[in-house]
């Protein structure tokens, strides 16, 4: 499966309009610019605690910008404004996530009694996964002999109680910080921009600086604006799909739909997966079973070849396959939040290199 939101058509780059892109290779700056990076990602992955709430509420203030505006047109204070922004974001995912908790504990319910027709569903892996099992227990009994004397050591984990205490205070504590820095950020408006565009020596600096600011929100804002109405779409047609085919609770499934497709590439590999399971434990039939991930795949086949590359193809052309690597380093990173500010991090990136003349040739590297 080939999704092609950020890949450019031949027909939308013109070589001849392309200004020269000069490499330099300066071996030291290389070596410094290296150990740089590891620095900086040293220092990124041990205060991702603080980093990644900040970088979610800048996100958020790029896509609440033209309400924002909106707003300031009908003399609205802009601190009004900001609590009405985020109060409609904190609501709609409060709202959501009490409108899901019903389908979502019915379906956990479920899971017990369903194991059994799973097992009958996948008995053809039972011969393969015995004995993969045999071998993996005449592997054990090969390293116990080869060291007999060796001491046990006995792992002690903690207990689920405390991971669940803990994981709810890191993300109270992550939406706190990022409700309070896009609050301030929202209110501020673009006084960050015009302090850096007073302090720049040059016009041209000036200039392009207030460019790059503009091209960047202009961007991401409708970047995210077109990938949520059409990951909305993808959940509403995915929620009529689940309803029409059996498997019931459309909200539910609909909602994973829309979550997963900010994702690419593997979100909606993991929605299929889903779907699948979903499918063998609630029906008896092998093609009732994989008919909701059939039509899931079909749903975000025509979204993800059709739809979306026709709104983004002008507006973003990135090398799939340097998606696909800030994807999974963002995941190594971050986990599922940095997954999804993968794209808007590199889009990001590319807008600046492209305006910035030492770097222009690596963001004609980034480039689809």
């Amino acid at each position: 499966m080939v999704d092609s939101k950020f890949v450019s058509t031949a027909a939308d780059v013109v070589p001849s309009e392309r200004p020269e892109t000069p490499v330099h290779c300066d071996l030291g700056t290389i070596f410094l610019g290296g150990l740089f990076c590891l620095a900086a990602i040293t220092a990124l992955q041990a205060s991702s605690a603080i980093v990644l709430p900040v970088v979610f509420a800048f996100i958020f203030n790029l896509l609440l910008q033209p309400p924002m505006r909106i707003l300031e047109r009908f003399y609205v204070p802009r601190a009004v404004g900001a609590l009405l922004a985020i109060a409609l974001v904190v609501g709609s995912l409060v709202g959501l996530g009490a409108a899901l908790s019903g389908p979502a504990a019915s379906w956990a319910a479920k899971l017990p009694a369903g194991i059994p027709r799973l097992e009958e569903h996948l008995s053809f892996l039972r011969a393969p996964l015995d004995t993969f099992q045999r071998f993996l227990r005449q592997a054990e009994r090969v390293a116990e002999g080869t060291a007999p004397g060796a001491p046990s050591i006995a792992v002690q984990s903690s207990s689920f109680l405390n991971k669940v205490v803990f994981g709810t205070r890191d993300i109270a504590d992550g939406l706190f910080t990022m409700v309070l820095v896009l609050f301030f950020l929202l209110v501020s408006g673009d006084t960050f921009l015009r302090r850096l565009v007073e302090i720049l020596p040059h016009f041209g600096d000036k200039r392009r600086a207030v460019e790059i600011s503009q091209r960047i929100e202009n961007d991401i804002s409708g970047y995210l604006f077109t990938i949520t109405a059409m990951n909305g779409v993808v959940g509403l047609a995915t929620g009529a799909a689940a309803y029409l085919c059996g498997l019931g609770d459309p909200l539910l499934w609909g909602s994973v739909a829309f979550m997963l497709n900010y994702v690419p590439f593997l979100g909606p590999l993991l929605g299929i997966a889903i779907f699948i399971l979903a499918g063998l434990l609630s029906f008896e039939t092998l093609w009732q079973a994989l008919l909701p991930a059939a039509l899931f795949f079909g749903i975000h086949l025509i979204e993800g070849e059709t739809l979306t590359p026709m709104l983004l193809a002008r507006r973003f052309t990135l090398n799939p396959v340097l998606v696909i690597l800030a994807l999974i380093f963002w995941y190594w990173m971050w986990g599922v939040p940095g997954a999804i500010l993968s794209v808007p991090m590199l889009a990001i990136t590319k807008i600046i290199c492209d305006r910035v003349q030492s770097l222009m040739a690596f963001g004609h590297f980034l480039e689809g």
